[in-house]
């Protein structure tokens, strides 16, 4: 717990008082299993604690964009939740098995009784992780700017290389859900990468990627 953003600076013990004094609950999902639906105006905030998870938009029409992909030490909740449409349907749906444990909203907003100092902590902790969710909607805005669906796939590839993984990396979703994180028909998107790959600009097998050009 303590290599968890959220968790930086709170020992095991710490955290073990916090789960007593907040009432924390800890479950485990399955691949699909819906986590969290933001419709259902739970109040909580959600710390992925293995696994991984996807926050999905489904609009009206039944289309799907990928909003973040959660690794563990990730955390949701009405606080993060981002700008809703009537009509939207935004969840937090597992993708690999793992688990997930929930507190409430108000174990940030109220002060405990006794004023500990990892409360403290825990509230600036969440600060920068909203601090963190607003450089990566700031990412997501850059990718989608692009105009093509090639500019869109550099722009993204260019971000995830910039971040230290170096030519090489592993995409953190499928190729799949990719497509629905850059808002492209996916048919169009495999087309794309297949001319890429052809121009020597790009390797893709499965979720490992290497840029050559």
């Amino acid at each position: 717990m303590e290599q968890f953003p959220l968790f930086r600076n709170i020992t095991a013990e710490q955290w073990q008082d916090m789960q007593r004094c907040f009432g924390v609950v800890e479950r485990s999902y399955r691949p699909d299993d819906v986590i969290y639906d933001f419709g259902d105006g739970g109040n909580r905030i959600g710390i992925v604690l293995s696994g991984s998870a996807m926050v999905e938009r489904i609009d009206a029409q039944g289309n799907r964009a990928i909003l973040e992909h959660l690794t563990p030490g990730g955390v949701f909740g009405e606080m993060l939740m981002f700008a809703n449409v009537h009509g939207d349907s935004i969840r937090v749906l597992c993708e690999q098995p793992g688990r997930v444990c929930f507190m409430p909203y108000q174990a940030l907003t109220k002060r405990c009784e006794n004023a500990c100092d990892h409360h403290s902590r825990l509230v600036e902790n969440m600060f920068t992780l909203v601090a963190d969710k607003a450089t990566m909607l700031s990412e997501r805005v850059e990718v989608l700017s692009r105009r093509s669906i090639r500019d869109k796939l550099l722009c993204y590839f260019a971000m995830q290389s910039a971040k230290g993984r170096g030519a090489a990396f592993t995409l953190p979703f499928t190729l799949s859900a990719l497509a629905d994180y850059i808002s492209a028909d996916r048919s169009a998107m495999m087309r794309e990468l297949k001319k890429m790959r052809a121009e020597g600009i790009v390797e893709v097998k499965g979720r490992q990627v290497r840029l050559t050009a």
